[in-house]
């Protein structure tokens, strides 16, 4: 029974690996890697794959970094081409990118069993382009493969109870596989002139945080009065953002190229603490144990908030908190010990079982 993984980005892939692997491995299924090309990203090339243990995508459909509409549209017309010539059993996507909403429309058009991988996430804010996404493609679903008990409830909550699985989150998977591999193959602290511990990590994309000035701005000024080095991999939007604003930092910040995966994972594991906007960086520091501040005013992933391990921050507060954390043991220390918040790194295995107990008895 072949199915078709749809990605959109980077971090989609990286947590889809654990499930297209254990696709592979498993004798009833066969995996089909479709990536929509949502934006153009140096680090996919055949060395990625490899590090992930995953064949380059059978089809790529570069629908570029366009706006939500076309890139919803483009994907749309892509996937559904692919599903026609390709009859997969079942079309797989993660998370909440544009991807997700075009892969979940193109199988739900064509009759074709949808598994929404990180279902039930929530943030209650519909001005995010993501959550619109991820609450279609969750009432669009056949199988809703949900990370967490706050998650099933969301769901639950939403009258979606038929076909939910908790099987924890593949970022665990993808954790636990990777970071070793970091620590022991990765330059990247070196090559910064940070050591463990001694320097903190950000990353900030969100068009809340960089089509926003006064919150740039603030960010920024943080990040660069900071007590210890900042390493900021800069995404092209917040790279331009921070140009138009006229920004030069002469303090603490470092902006930086985008960082490869293994090079970021040990940037992540070896910060005093992290400054971001992403869900998934949530997630990681999380899962090593790296305390964490989420520059946004609400985050789809409550659970870290409620452990004590990230905590939601306004930019006019980011400079005092960003000090306290990175010059005081015992407060990071405070951040930490909540490691399995998001499972036990098996999260692909019950994904792919959960897809074929439910294949075999629709077959």
């Amino acid at each position: 029974m072949r199915a078709l993984a749809v990605v959109g980005t980077r971090p989609e892939l990286v947590k889809m690996a654990p499930v297209v692997r254990a696709l592979d491995s498993h004798p009833a299924t066969e995996p089909r890697l479709l990536h929509t090309g949502q934006h153009y990203d140096a680090e996919l090339s055949g060395e990625f794959f490899d590090v992930l243990g995953l064949p380059e995508p059978a089809k790529n459909l570069d629908v570029g970094s366009t706006g939500d509409a076309r890139q919803t549209a483009d994907g749309l017309v892509g996937i559904d081409t692919d599903i026609a010539e390709q009859e997969p059993a079942a079309v797989l996507t993660l998370g909440d990118t544009n991807a997700v909403l075009a892969a979940t429309l193109a199988g739900a058009k064509r009759d074709t069993l949808v598994g929404h991988i990180e279902a039930g996430l929530r943030s209650y804010d519909r001005t995010m382009p993501e959550e619109v996404n991820r609450v279609v493609a969750d009432h669009l679903s056949e199988l809703l493969f949900a990370p967490t008990d706050s998650a099933v409830a969301n769901l639950a909550s939403e009258g979606i109870e038929t076909g939910v699985t908790q099987t924890g989150n593949t970022v665990v998977d993808a954790c636990l596989d990777h970071a070793p591999v970091a620590r022991e193959q990765s330059d990247s602290l070196s090559r910064f002139g940070v050591e463990p511990d001694g320097y903190a990590l950000a990353t900030i994309h969100r068009p809340h945080n960089t089509e926003t000035p006064d919150r740039l701005e603030a960010i920024c000024s943080a990040l660069d009065g900071a007590p210890v080095p900042v390493v900021l991999p800069a995404h092209p939007r917040t790279e331009t953002a921070i140009e138009a604003l006229g920004f030069e930092p002469d303090g603490s910040l470092r902006l930086a190229d985008p960082q490869g995966y293994l090079d970021f994972l040990a940037l992540l594991d070896g910060a005093a603490v992290v400054v971001t906007d992403s869900g998934g960086v949530q997630e990681e520091a999380s899962v090593l144990e790296t305390a964490c501040l989420t520059v946004r005013p609400n985050t789809e992933r409550p659970e870290t908030v409620e452990a004590g391990v990230n905590e939601l921050i306004e930019p006019s507060t980011l400079g005092s908190r960003l000090r306290t954390l990175a010059t005081n043991v015992d407060a990071r220390a405070a951040m930490t010990g909540h490691p399995d918040l998001y499972g036990d790194g098996r999260a692909g295995e019950r994904i792919v079982d959960a897809l074929v107990e439910s294949l075999e008895v629709d077959g």
